[in-house]
């Protein structure tokens, strides 16, 4: 269970940052 929560918030966090990259460019 705690793997998996992790795994989901990096997910999270690399498509916000991501997004911001985008939005940047």
């Amino acid at each position: 269970m705690f793997m998996m929560d992790m795994m989901i918030s990096l997910i999270f966090l690399m498509l916000l940052i991501i997004c911001v990259l985008v939005g940047v460019a």
